[in-house]
């Protein structure tokens, strides 16, 4: 049994996490407050820790369930090519929300981000699917106050033309 590519990523991936999980050590403690700096790098990096262990351990299941492996390019969907203009548009929606993101602040470029990426990745077709984009831009914004705003107790920016 072999790793194959998206397992040797996993393991890239799950040391780097290791290595900067060690590093989180070296951060100082919390003195007036509960929760200290190293929280949220912790949390991250577990977070990246535990996909990365899942990345391998899929890799290593798909890899047993498979039949022998066949070459890359035999595997890949006769007639797909790599979308890179969709990956452009990804990168120019979210420099966008990094440029607008003083002026609208933190709850407004954050809603209209994640409905714009996700129009972007797949284009809603009926009016159910429009309501899901909104839905899941405006879960998203919200989950996200409620975690750094009211929990964490982070400032996010407020806009200079909403004051939000």
């Amino acid at each position: 049994m072999t790793l194959g590519r998206d397992g040797i990523a996993g393991l890239i991936c799950l040391a780097i996490s290791i290595w900067l999980l060690v590093l989180t050590r070296g951060l100082p403690p919390a003195l007036m407050v509960p929760i200290g700096p190293a929280v949220y790098p912790r949390v991250v990096i577990g977070i990246m820790a535990l996909l990365s262990a899942i990345m391998i351990v899929n890799d290593l299941l798909t890899s047993r369930a498979a039949a022998p492996a066949a070459p890359a390019a035999s595997r890949a969907e006769p007639g797909a090519r790599p979308n890179y203009l969709l990956v452009l548009a990804t990168f120019v929606a979210f420099g966008v929300y990094v440029l607008l993101l003083p002026y609208l602040g933190f709850r407004i470029a954050t809603f209209l981000f994640v409905a714009v990426l996700q129009v972007i990745l797949d284009r809603p077709r009926s009016w159910q699917r429009w309501l899901l984009v909104v839905a899941v831009a405006f879960g998203t914004t919200l989950a996200c106050h409620v975690i750094f705003e009211d929990y964490l107790s982070v400032l996010l920016p407020r806009g200079d033309w909403s004051g939000v």
